[in-house]
């Protein structure tokens, strides 16, 4: 696919889920695949993934950042995995610049871990564009986190793609008593929390987003919010002219959201 800079990329938010997903023929590695096919080829990629969760805001500035194989348990082939692509020392410093009023430092220290591999293994197999991450600062608020968004819209105009990576659900001790099952049920919690949020996000409203952060519902299906905050960063980024899709639905292991969130400008 050619480079086309013609208009604003679009951004996505995606359910990366279990990491086996990047070397299995499965459901969602298709469901992966098949997304591919509907993005146009950037000049970058930003990656805001769940798993580089801490304090401060950091973007990583390495010119040929590591693969993170950040978990452990897993079949070796899986600690195989390379994701080789470039980075981009110029244009982290810039984003860094641009979101100075958050105190953003470039990092050496981090690379791309499964979340953002995982998924550009199926969405990027040649590993032939940039690819740089941004952390999720713990320290910042809902409402700060949708404004360090905002500070990222303008990269839409220089081709950059802007990928968010967790899961709209994600409570690893309900998933674990559903490990193994053939067909899990999806409990009620998370069926209503992944279609409250996939109406917020079709009509625009980043108040709720925000608001359900720390709520009881929000506490059931995400006992820790790493996996949620890339929402917000995504959400923020896009324009409210922005067409909202879902190219991917559907729960792994019965409670795990493996929702895609794609926000394509009127232009594309």
């Amino acid at each position: 696919m050619a480079i086309n800079t013609a208009y604003r990329t679009p951004v996505l938010f995606i359910g990366h889920g279990n990491p086996m997903n990047a070397i299995e023929d499965n459901i969602w590695s298709r469901k992966f695949e098949a997304l591919a096919a509907q993005l146009p080829t950037p000049q970058a990629i930003l990656c805001i993934s769940a798993h580089w969760y801490g304090p401060g805001t950091r973007v990583t500035g390495d010119a040929h950042p590591s693969t993170i194989h950040d978990f452990g348990g897993f079949p070796t082939d899986l600690f195989r995995v390379q994701y080789p692509a470039p980075g981009d020392p110029n244009l982290a410093q810039r984003i860094v610049d641009r979101l100075h009023r958050y105190g953003a430092r470039v990092s050496l220290d981090w690379g791309l871990d499964h979340g953002s591999w995982s998924v550009l293994k199926h969405l990027r197999p040649h590993a032939d564009v940039p690819v740089l991450q941004l952390s999720v600062d713990q320290s910042l608020s809902p409402a700060a986190i949708m404004d360090l968004g905002k500070a990222l819209n303008a990269l839409r105009n220089e081709g950059v793609f802007i990928l968010g990576s967790g899961n709209i659900t994600h409570n690893l001790r309900d998933v674990m008593t559903r490990w193994g099952a053939t067909e899990p049920e999806t409990p009620e919690w998370a069926s209503s929390f992944d279609t409250n949020i996939a109406t917020a996000l079709e009509q625009h409203d980043t108040s709720y987003l925000m608001k359900t952060v720390g709520t009881a519902e929000f506490r059931q299906s995400h006992p820790t919010p790493d996996h949620y905050l890339p929402l917000l960063y995504t959400a923020g980024a896009v324009d409210s002219s922005d067409r909202v899709s879902f190219p991917i639905t559907g729960f792994d292991f019965g409670s795990l959201s493996m929702r895609a969130v794609l926000f394509t400008p009127e232009a594309v």
